[in-house]
């Protein structure tokens, strides 16, 4: 299995991870991941979490 390539990517691997852990961990739909992640000082789209 090969690597995930994040070199198109906007954000640093570590909060897209950050993102995706929270979403599965907690069934958060993609707009509270958009919450938590501003009230953390990112200004994450939901739409940037749904791509």
């Amino acid at each position: 299995m090969q690597p995930i390539s994040y070199r198109c990517h906007q954000f640093p691997p570590e909060i897209i991870w950050h993102a995706v852990w929270l979403y599965l961990r907690f069934s958060l739909r993609y707009r509270d991941v958009e919450e938590v992640l501003t009230e953390r000082g990112l200004d994450v789209s939901y739409e940037t979490g749904r791509r």
